[in-house]
């Protein structure tokens, strides 16, 4: 028996009528408000949902029962009622209760930050694995969200669609089938992670380096992605465009091959149950030789946003200091570089700023994905990251090896060669994470 069924609340959901609150608290804001709440309303859009209005709540102190304050809830429900709103998108995150507390006093569906961009992951997840990872961040966040509302145990909070799911009778019964549903998905997803690991072996034993895209949603990866692969990927001017990893081979300047990984875009307070249950994707940043941190350098929050994408790229040991964990099996993070995308966006003195900007910093490029201005930078930046450090090594490879010898000339520089004793002495020029992976190679 599925623990829930989205198919019915599809048609009501999109285009129904909503508008998006946000409670700020004086100082402990980092994003400009304005900014923030057209990006509520593009999550929002992003489902096909109909914002009619959109309004910031400065509070002094956060409610444990409604968040707002009662004057502000009063407002937030006079705003619902002459908008004629269904639904109520509140840009925090709320618990169980102040959810239920402001859909009685509004009278419409409540929704916070995190039920809405699940909303969005789980009508965006295309793959078999995307669904289950939605499925399973889905579930761990209804969990804590089966509570007496509207009747009494006759409807179930925190279904898969913000209308809520069909109900149970027993919460006890519900939160059960819950437990043994995530436990499934667990056991799927661990032999997803498996096979994905065979494949990342046979990429490293092959072996090409990988590039992951990572940044801020509509920051123009996917965009990014296609310039240099000649792909499709979808790429829209939409929030959350793409979900599923996306893997594709390139040529680099003097790198024969290299493979660059497309991810799934951040943004601010991702909740936690998606870092988790997307940390299988984001495998491919963390096996990563390179990362490009593409930012949108003509938005207005720029700065917050690439804090944000650091934050997550934090807690997935990716940024900062030190190395990921794991005892004496730990390894530096990759090195990042920063793509300023959208530069025709920005008017001359504006784009003159950020070249200034980005010639004090040896870390930096700046492009126009859409245009194609200043990819060629970029790969030449990338080329130049990849092959640092290349230092003339003497290798001793069987002259009845031909793969290894084509390797070598494929993923580095010969300079010279010659046999002795049944082996060719071979005298390449290799970056340093090339020759571990040739090691690696023959050991294999």
């Amino acid at each position: 028996m599925a623990v829930f069924n989205r198919d019915s609340d599809d048609e009501v959901s999109r285009g129904a009528r909503a508008v998006v609150v946000r409670a700020e608290t004086h100082g402990m804001e980092r994003r400009d408000s304005d900014a923030r709440l057209e990006e509520a309303k593009g999550l929002a859009l992003a489902i096909g949902i109909d914002v009619r209005a959109a309004q910031a709540f400065r509070v002094r102190d956060r409610k444990p029962a409604t968040l707002f304050g009662s004057g502000q809830v009063d407002q937030i429900a006079t705003l619902a009622r002459a908008e004629q709103a269904e639904l109520v998108i509140v840009d925090n995150a709320l618990s169980p209760v102040q959810q239920s507390n402001l859909e009685k006093a509004t009278e419409a569906k409540v929704i916070d930050r995190t039920g809405l961009i699940l909303e969005i992951f789980g009508e965006r997840a295309a793959t078999n694995e995307g669904r289950l990872q939605v499925e399973l961040a889905h579930l761990d966040y209804q969990a804590g969200r089966l509570v007496r509302s509207w009747t009494h145990l006759e409807r179930q909070r925190g279904g898969f669609g913000f209308l809520g799911g069909p109900g149970e009778t027993q919460i006890e019964a519900d939160r059960r089938m819950i437990r043994d549903r995530m436990a499934k998905i667990r056991r799927e997803l661990d032999q997803v992670t498996r096979t994905r690991s065979l494949h990342r072996a046979r990429r490293q034993r092959a072996p090409w380096p990988v590039i992951a895209l990572v940044g801020y949603t509509n920051a123009g990866k996917s965009t990014l992605f296609n310039r240099m692969t000649g792909a499709h990927v979808m790429a829209e001017d939409l929030l959350f465009a793409t979900l599923d990893p996306t893997m594709r081979q390139i040529a680099l300047p003097g790198l024969d091959k290299a493979i660059l990984s497309d991810t799934v875009g951040f943004v601010s307070d991702l909740p936690t149950q998606l870092i988790a249950a997307f940390r299988a994707t984001l495998e491919e940043v963390l096996s990563a030789d390179l990362i490009i941190h593409v930012r949108d350098i003509a938005h207005p929050d720029s700065d917050a946003q690439r804090d944000d994408v650091i934050d997550v790229l934090s807690e997935l040991g990716l940024a900062g200091e030190g190395a990921l964990e794991g005892g004496e099996d730990a390894v530096e993070p990759p090195p990042i570089i920063e793509a300023w995308n959208k530069l025709d966006l920005l008017d001359d003195d504006a784009a003159a700023l950020v070249r200034e900007m980005a010639a004090r910093r040896d870390d930096v490029v700046i492009l126009s994905a859409l245009t194609g201005e200043g990819v060629d930078d970029l790969q030449r930046k990338i080329s130049s990251r990849l092959t640092a450090g290349a230092q003339v090594h003497q290798l001793h490879v069987s002259l009845s090896d031909g793969a290894a010898l084509a390797w070598l000339h494929e993923h580095g520089e010969v300079i010279g060669s010659h046999a002795a004793e049944g082996d060719m002495v071979v005298d390449v020029r290799l970056s340093e994470s090339a020759l571990a992976r040739f090691r690696k190679r023959a050991d294999d």
